[in-house]
Order: structure tokens, then sequence, then C-alpha cells
């Protein structure tokens, strides 16, 4: 998390800085209409920037999910650009509404507007001609973004119609950038400002023409048939086996993957259960929390033709640390079960703790989670949540007290996750070593 913080606010600083440079806000003194041009500006630019990195990180550009922590991580970092440019849009459209509605109140007398000054640059001089078209396309573009943004943060919409309406952003982006050219301050171009803001457009732009043109993940795009299925009916979880026809790279523990059961309702993502073995197969365990997912056991057979895309994900069980405790809640044991056949090949000399918490054990499932466990030489801790009651860090504590001695890997619900988080920060545990997937992709 601490990466994703910190490339947040660094951009939004850096942005800040970088206009603060090239403005007059700070060398002139304070005149209303004057103030209000330049967080007009500060405004767009913010909007612009942010929604141009969030295009850039939907693209899923796996040469950062290292410094970021994987894709989970940069998809995080995408909402909260996401949630910055749509309140920077909203504070840039009443910056230019706010004068006449005070005009109209009698607060202010009404605007003086200067007559542009003529631009020697033949370029200038047609972003000019085009001021008043830019401010109609940026104005409808500003209300069609705010209904997807709000669509996409709304998780009572459905899956498949957020990701029909959320295709749409990147025309929205387009027509915003052009607004965002057109419309930006002359003096800014010949300052730092300028350049950066063409550079941040001209990549944002370059990803949504990917993303219009569904090349999003192309090359790492792999088609394969179901070849295996076992339903868990206690705990509703499906244990669906794939065979993949390609050259799949592998994968490593703790990775997932985006798998398209039906065209119709697209891509959804799963963390893959299985170790990879070199023969082409990857297993995913689905549980059956939605309107898609509770569908599948009745809806999914033997033969039928899907397509993966993946491998994703820093997951990766990868610490220096002697001792691991990991900690599942519910479906977030996936991961966790591909580790587990990793180690049972080949071991990495940790001792490790596994705390699996769940409120609906099933004896099959629960039995071959014992076996792995003794295979892998994994200490296994299966907790039912209505008899052991629930899981906290001073209970792990008091059951492995050289916990200091750990780093944690946690996946499942969020809330517990971050409670976990909290309460071993307070004891002392550095934040590098409390490893927690954020499997959330809206």
């Amino acid at each position: 998390m601490k990466n994703i913080k910190l490339s947040y606010f660094a951009l939004i600083a850096a942005l800040t800085f970088l206009w603060l440079v090239s403005d007059t806000v700070l060398s002139t003194n304070y005149e209303f209409f004057a103030l209000r041009t330049s967080l007009l500006n500060y405004s767009g630019i913010i909007c612009i920037g942010a929604m141009s990195v969030g295009l850039i990180l939907a693209v899923k550009p796996v040469r950062l999910e290292p410094f970021l922590g994987g894709l989970d991580k940069a998809y995080r970092l995408h909402k909260w650009l996401g949630i910055t440019g749509l309140a920077a849009a909203i504070i840039h459209w009443l910056l230019v509404k706010a004068p006449n509605w005070m005009t109209g109140w009698g607060w202010i007398g009404p605007t003086v507007r200067k007559p542009a000054a003529e631009q020697s640059l033949a370029i200038f001089a047609f972003f000019q001609s085009q001021r008043g078209l830019a401010k109609t396309v940026g104005e409808w573009a500003f209300y069609a973004a705010i209904v997807l943004i709000v669509l996409a943060l709304l998780k009572r919409f459905p899956y498949r119609y957020f990701r029909q309406t959320h295709r749409l952003l990147p025309i929205i982006f387009l027509f915003l950038v052009f607004h965002a050219v057109v419309m930006m301050k002359y003096n800014y171009w010949g300052e730092v400002i300028g350049p950066v803001m063409a550079v941040l457009m001209a990549m944002g732009t370059a990803a949504a023409l990917v993303s219009l043109f569904r090349k999003v993940g192309h090359n790492r795009q792999y088609v394969g048939i179901i070849d295996e299925i076992t339903y868990h009916k206690d705990n509703k979880v499906l244990d669906v086996g794939i065979k993949i026809n390609g050259m799949w790279s592998g994968h490593i523990a703790g990775q997932f993957a985006f798998v398209t059961f039906k065209m119709r309702e697209g891509s959804h993502p799963f963390t893959i259960s299985s170790s990879w073995k070199d023969d082409g197969k990857v297993h995913f365990h689905i549980k059956g929390i939605g309107d898609y997912t509770s569908t599948l056991p009745n809806t999914l057979k033997i033969g039928d033709p899907v397509k993966v895309e993946g491998p994703y994900g820093r997951f990766s069980f990868e610490s220096n640390k002697p001792r691991q405790i990991w900690v599942a809640g519910g479906i977030g044991i996936t991961p966790f079960i591909s580790q587990m056949q990793a180690l049972s090949k080949k071991t990495d000399g940790k001792t490790v703790d596994f705390f699996y918490c769940t409120s609906v054990p099933d004896e099959g499932y629960i039995s071959h989670l014992r076996k792995l466990a003794e295979e892998a030489k994994v200490k296994l801790h299966i907790l039912v949540t209505q008899i052991d009651g629930k899981l906290n860090a001073e209970r792990l504590c008091q059951l492995v007290p050289e916990w200091k001695t750990a780093d944690i890997w946690f996946c499942g619900p969020a809330g517990f996750g971050q409670t976990l988080r909290n309460d071993f920060a307070a004891r002392g545990l550095s934040h590098y070593d409390f490893h927690q997937e954020l499997f959330d992709m809206r």
C-alpha cells in the first residue's frame, strides 16, 4: 500500500508544484477573477493529469507491477485517480459556473472579458478559434464522466453492465483531452507544466486507443477448455480446472488471471489455486458470492471453451523472514492452496503457520486442505467462526509466540485484513511485513 500512496501523492504534488511555478497566482495581488482563473487552470491540470495516469494503469502495464506491488494495487491507484479526477472536474465546473451565479445573485458585477490576444503561432491561433467548441465539448464530457464514474463506484451496479459502461470512459477522456489542449493557458506551453501535460495526455490518449480497440492484455490472452469441475456444496466453492491451448508461460503461487467463461458476461478476476506443473493446466476456486458466480455450478460443463488472461499479481510469498504467518478468510484461501502445492514439490525452508477462517466448513474440503498442509509441512489452524470466534492479532500472537520473526500474508475480506494490519502495526510490525491482496477490481 505504501508505494501506491507514495505514487498518488507524488503525482498530485508534482502537478501542483509545476502549476505554482508556471502560474502567476503567487506573484500577483489578490483579485477575485484572477484567482478564479488560476484555480480554474489548476483544477483542469489535476483532472486531466489524474485521468491520464488512471487510463495508463487501466491497460495493465505489467512493468509497473514490481513497484506498485501488483496489478491489484495498480487498480486501487486507478480508482483513487478516477475519484480525484471526478472531484477536480466538479471543482472546475463550479469555478466556470460560479461567476454567473454570483452575478445573478447580485454579489458581484458583470464579468468584463478582455479581448483575446492575437497569437503569432498558427497552432495557437487555431486553438483560439476552437475555444467555443472546446467549452461545449468539455461541459458535456464532464456530465458524461460524472455518470460513468459514479456508476463504476456503485457496488450494486451489476458487473457486466459496469464493464460495458466503463468502456465509454476512454471516449469521454479523448473529448476532455481536446478540451484541455485548446483551453490550456497559452503561457503554460512555454513553462515546464506544458510539456509535462502534453506527455501525460499523449500517453493517456495512447492508452485510451488501446482500450477502445480492445487490445488490453492482448499478448497475455490464451484459450482453453474446461476439463475438470468439482463443486463443494457446503461452502459454495467451485473448483474449475482449465487446460490451456498455447504457450502459457506459467505462473507463481499467489497470482491471478482474468477468466472469461461467457463472452456476454466478460472477464472476471480469479486467483489461481494450483501451482505450475508445466502441463498447461490451471485451477480456479470460485466462491458463489454474486449474481454471476453463484450460477456457474449450474452453467459450466466439461468441454466448454474458456479465455484466460494473465498471470498478474505480486502476492508471491517472497520474503527474507525465517517464518511466515498466513491468514485466509473465506475464498481468500486460494493463493495459499497454490503455495502449499508448490511447497510440497520444493520447500523454501520457512516455518509456516496457516490460519484458515471459515463459517461454512466442508469436511471433504477441509480434509483436502489438511493433506496439502501435511505434504507442504505447513501447520494448519482451522478456525470455524461460530465455534472458535473471530481471529484477531492478540489471539494470533498467543498461538504464534515467535510472530516477531515472521511476516504476515493475508487474503480475505478487506475489513478483516485492515483490522489485523492496524493491530500488528500498533505492536511494532513493519508495514513491509504485512502483505495483503487488494482483490477489488472496481
